[in-house]
Order: structure tokens, then C-alpha cells, then sequence
């Protein structure tokens, strides 16, 4: 008996050795915080900033902007796959062979794509990983080892992903029929709680057609409920961008507040692993701006249903609401409590409202010194 414990003990220390020798390292915070950051900051070197092309390209002569732009949903799987190779300290062959791998999960994972890249990414850098340099065809071993594992995992597993994800659309779907107090609510906050995870909440309201407009420029069906809740959406997307972006000035300045503010709010993501009650501010924010866009200023899409869920990312939820105005569609005269209304729901109160909820969560050490601090 002893000595098969002996063996079980040898065989042990020998995977150890092993797992140490190939940095596999096993962990909350290489997959949970690492690999999480790494793959925000491949989302917004792809298809954040492309929407910030998109929106410069809406301007007279800059129409070549949005061209690069139209780009950037296609890239986003591979440069989120390749920044999560990076974090896991994958070697070259490895990293490379992750783009095909990134392109297939998210694209088949829909609206769940993100998510789906990081979860099958990891899986696939790690057998990369533990077969890089182990054969003398490496060059031919490596690749396909991580390209087989994250593209079979892909094709099993991502479109469940998806499949999940589109149970949110569904209850996101019944609130958009909702009276717009309650409609208000529950869209704002899960809409804007969908911008900052590692899911695509512009996928999600394009899906549900967040709109007043269909894709071909005609009123939907119940386009008042469906133009009152992307404009409720917008004001959660909002909450969350400007929200952290404020909340963490103290801890990342003027840099932090610009890549938040109209960039992501997915670069928390990290944060929130370690804490997740740096999700309050921003939530409660989202619960007050939802109905007030619904119920008192009637803040309402008639622009891109994919606006809808952007927020301040290139600033596109706003243009979207504003453009939507000159639509020829608008069925209301603009006045000045519209304009009121965006700046307000898009600006000012998710700015003052989260600072405010921010410092009372931080009195109470519910947020410490540099919880928000951006790598």
C-alpha cells in the first residue's frame, strides 16, 4: 500500500513539475483577472475602436473611416484570443494559432461571443501550451493541437454559450413589453450590467431590435415599446461607461476616464472578480436613469438598434439617439427637454450619481485605495 502511494506521490510531483515547466499555471487570477483584463483590452483594439471609427465616419467627407470601421466586429475574436494567449504567457506558435481559434468561438458563440473566446481560448492555449517544443515536428504539432481543442470546443460548446445568453435576451425581450416604469428599470440595469461582461450587449439589442426602426428603415411592430427601451438601454450603457469612468478617476486620471468613459467598461472587469461591490454605483445609477429616460424625458431610438447598446462607446448611443430625431421617423417635435434629457441620462447624472454612490461606498470601506486601478 505504501508503495503505490509512493508511485501516486512520484506521479504527482512529476505533473507538478510538469504543469511549472510549461507555466501552466492553474488559478483564479490567471484565468479569472488576467486573461479576463487581457481579452478587454483585445476587445477594445478591435471592435471598440472600430465603433469609434464608425462614428467619425458619420461626419461629411470621413466616410473612409467607416470603412476601416466596418472591419472591426470581424477581428474582434482573434484579437481577443490573442491577448488572452499573451496573458497566459503562451509561446509564439501558440498565440498565433489562437486567432483562428478566436474567430471561430465568437462567431458562433453570437452574442455570448466574448465569453465564449475567453473560456475556450484558455483551454486551447493550455494543451498549446503542454505540447509546444515536446515533438520534433513542432511547427506542424503545436498549431493544430490548439487549433483541434478550440475549434472542436468551439463547435460544441460556443453556440450553447450563445444559447444562454439569448435566455437574457428573452426576459430583456418580455420587459420591452412592460409598462415604461418597469420597462425602464429592468433594461437599464441589465443592459448596462451586459455592457461591462464579457458578452456583447450591442449584439443583444440588435437582435431584439431596440428600435423604433426596423434594419430597412420602416416602423416596427410595438416600435413605441421598442423605441422607449433602447433609449432605456442606452441610459444603463451609460451608467455603467461614464459611472466607472468617473467613479475611478482618482485611481487612473484622465487616461482611465477616456478608455472607460468612451471606450469600455469591460477594463473593470478584473476589478470586479476581485470585488464585486464596485458593481453598486453603477448599477443604482442605472436604476434611476432607466425610468427617468422612460417616463420623464421619453428618451427614445430611432437610430441603429445596435446603438442601443454602445452607450458612450464612440459616443454612439448618444448619436444614435440624436441622429434617430432627423430620421423622418420621429413622430415628436425636438425641443429643448430633449436635448435636456441626453446630456442628463448620458452624462451628468451617471457622472454625479456614481461618483456620489462611489464615495459613500468607499466611507464605508466597501471600495479600498486602488480596487478600481486599471492595469
Amino acid at each position: 500500500m505504501n508503495g503505490q502511494n509512493e508511485v501516486k506521490i512520484e506521479e504527482t510531483n512529476r505533473f507538478k513539475a510538469f504543469l511549472k515547466r510549461k507555466n501552466i499555471e492553474i488559478s483564479a487570477k490567471r484565468y479569472g483577472i488576467d486573461a479576463l483584463g487581457a481579452m478587454a483590452l483585445g476587445l477594445f483594439g478591435s471592435l471598440l475602436i472600430a465603433t469609434i471609427f464608425n462614428a467619425i465616419g458619420l461626419i461629411p467627407y470621413l466616410a473612409y473611416f467607416k470603412v476601416i470601421g466596418s472591419y472591426g466586429a470581424k477581428a474582434a475574436g482573434c484579437a481577443m484570443a490573442v491577448a488572452i494567449a499573451y496573458a497566459l504567457k503562451a509561446p509564439p506558435l501558440v498565440m498565433y494559432s489562437t486567432a483562428l481559434v478566436g474567430f471561430i468561438a465568437n462567431d458562433l458563440g453570437k452574442a455570448g461571443g466574448p465569453i465564449a473566446v475567453l473560456l475556450i481560448t484558455i483551454i486551447a492555449v493550455e494543451f498549446g501550451k503542454a505540447v509546444s517544443k515536446e515533438t520534433k515536428v513542432d511547427i506542424l504539432a503545436t498549431p493544430f493541437v490548439t487549433v483541434f481543442v478550440g475549434g472542436m470546443l468551439s463547435v460544441l460548446v460556443a453556440p450553447h454559450i450563445g444559447t444562454l445568453v439569448g435566455f437574457l435576451s428573452s426576459f430583456i425581450g418580455w420587459a420591452t413589453l412592460q409598462q415604461p416604469l418597469v420597462m425602464g428599470i429592468i433594461v437599464s440595469a441589465v443592459i448596462g450590467i451586459a455592457l461591462t461582461l464579457p458578452i456583447s450587449s450591442a449584439a443583444i439589442c440588435a437582435g431584439l431590435g431596440l428600435s423604433a426602426l426596423t434594419a430597412s428603415g420602416e416602423l416596427a411592430a410595438n416600435y413605441e415599446g421598442l423605441a422607449l427601451a433602447g433609449g432605456a438601454a442606452v441610459a444603463g450603457c451609460c451608467a455603467h461607461m461614464v459611472g466607472f469612468a468617473v467613479m475611478s478617476f482618482k485611481e487612473n486620471g484622465i487616461g482611465g476616464l477616456v478608455s472607460q468613459g468612451i471606450g469600455t467598461s469591460m477594463l473593470q472587469m478584473p476589478n470586479l472578480v476581485k470585488n464585486p461591490k464596485l458593481w453598486i454605483p453603477p448599477v443604482i445609477t442605472s436604476l434611476i436613469t432607466g425610468p427617468l429616460a422612460t417616463c420623464v424625458f421619453k428618451m427614445q431610438m430611432y437610430g441603429a438598434a445596435i446603438n442601443s447598446g454602445m452607450g458612450t462607446c464612440g459616443l454612439l448611443g448618444p448619436i444614435g439617439i440624436i441622429l434617430g430625431w432627423f430620421s423622418g421617423s420621429y413622430p415628436e417635435k425636438v425641443g429643448a427637454l430633449d436635448w435636456i434629457g441626453v446630456i442628463l441620462i448620458c452624462f451628468v447624472l451617471p457622472a454625479v450619481l456614481t461618483f456620489l454612490f462611489g464615495q459613500a461606498l468607499r466611507k464605508i470601506g466597501w471600495i479600498k485605495e486602488n480596487d478600481l486601478k486599471l492595469d
